[in-house]
């Protein structure tokens, strides 16, 4: 599998804002959590889920965060990734602090420096698979014709060249998750937030979706950030760190 896959084809040069190519590798931690907090009003409840998290992520690290269910660990990775907004605290991804950003800004960040996998694929059930995958370039108002290289290049990292005009429904889970996968990644995004992306998958395709993230973590260089309650799914990360009760710890 190739390290270095095409960006867009002539007609959307890389060098542009938000184009592949145009972003530094960050000097310091690619992604920061600083005191963070977030709560959440039921009723006339007040729920404190997070309590106060620290967190360094370094560029190219793959970080497993475990914690049982309730714990708090997919909520920190919403707002790392600008999902959510904390009740204080700062998530700062390449030295920004996303909190400060305005709407378009962190649509901006998700779009082109963020990509998202979901454990239930999150996919349009009527779009094609390359469709699927090049919805993230139509959003970012960038022509899909410009990005065939791309998508060739990274359908077949995935393993689906030969699925490419199968409808979700035609696809088995493991498949439908290597379509997010690619999704998240065809805006060639310094970061990918994985939800618990084997937590719909039996054991076998599971260690197969994995391995084919620790390959692109080494091989690409990304920063993996993955939310598991699994500990053999976090055996495949470069380092753990666990989430109890809204806290933190190593």
């Amino acid at each position: 599998m190739s390290s270095n896959r095409r960006g867009p084809d002539s007609g959307d040069a890389p060098g542009g804002a938000g184009e592949p190519g145009s972003r530094q590798p960050a000097a310091g931690p690619i992604i920061e959590v600083e005191s963070l907090y977030k709560s959440y009003r039921m009723g006339e409840v007040e729920v404190e889920v997070l309590k106060g998290i620290d967190l360094a992520v370094r560029s190219g690290e793959f970080l497993a965060v475990m914690g049982p269910s309730g714990s708090g660990k997919s909520t920190l990775l919403y707002l790392m990734g600008g999902l959510d907004r904390p009740t204080s605290g700062k998530v700062l991804v390449n030295g920004r602090d996303l909190s400060a950003m305005k709407n378009g800004e962190g649509s901006r960040l998700r779009r082109r420096e963020v990509g998202f996998v979901f454990q239930f694929y999150n996919l349009v059930p009527n779009l094609s698979v390359e469709e699927n995958v090049l919805l993230p370039v139509l959003l970012d108002g960038k022509r899909p014709a410009a990005w065939k290289g791309a998508l060739a290049d990274i359908l077949e990292v995935v393993g689906l060249s030969q699925r490419r005009g199968h409808t979700p429904r035609e696809l088995s889970g493991g498949e439908q998750q290597r379509v997010a996968l690619a999704r998240a990644l065809i805006n060639e995004p310094d970061i990918v937030l994985a939800d618990e992306p084997t937590g719909n998958l039996d054991s076998k395709t599971g260690e197969e979706m994995l391995a084919l993230m620790s390959r692109i973590n080494a091989e690409q260089g990304k920063t993996i950030v993955m939310v598991t309650h699994s500990s053999e799914a976090a055996s495949h990360s470069r380092r753990v760190v666990h989430v109890l009760d809204g806290r933190i710890s190593e």
